[in-house]
């Protein structure tokens, strides 16, 4: 799946009126859902690869079953370079164990000389931070792990 054919999934959307879509296609599956304010944000996507794996146990199913509902990964909304903090000497904008809220900064994607800060759009404790400072990301990278409330 490239740039043109998601680009093609949001133009859908648009003339549509859908606020969610859902795509699965050559084991890559695509999500598209436009937040429930009309402020301008931009419409968060998720992609998951699909992959074959053997069948769990009971007990071990239902354990991950627990950890995918509560975590919920915070992926790169474009490609660019990932910063923690809004300068170099500032101190990050969050810190793992922190408490986020929909609407809180919680890193800065460079991309093409624009500082575009990144907000939480979810209500939830940082549980891990996937990238490092400074890194270049790819659009739908996981940058957080978030156990949501």
């Amino acid at each position: 799946m490239n740039l043109k054919e998601i680009k093609e999934m949001l133009k859908l959307m648009e003339e549509n009126n859908l606020m969610e879509l859902e795509i699965e296609k050559e084991g890559l599956r695509i999500r598209l859902k436009k937040s429930s304010a009309s402020d301008g944000q931009s419409i968060p996507v998720i992609i998951e690869k699909e992959t074959k794996q053997k069948p769990q146990s009971d007990s071990s199913r239902e354990q991950a079953s627990a950890v995918s509902i509560n975590t919920v990964e915070i992926k790169a909304p474009m490609v660019g370079t990932f910063y923690r903090a809004p300068g170099p000497e500032a101190p990050p904008y969050i810190e793992v164990g922190q408490r986020i809220e929909p609407g809180q900064v919680i890193c800065v994607i460079e991309a093409m000389k624009l500082m575009n800060e990144i907000k939480s759009e979810i209500k939830g404790k940082i549980t891990e931070i996937l990238t490092e400072n400074a890194d270049p990301v790819e659009f739908g990278q996981p940058l957080f792990l978030v156990e949501s409330f």
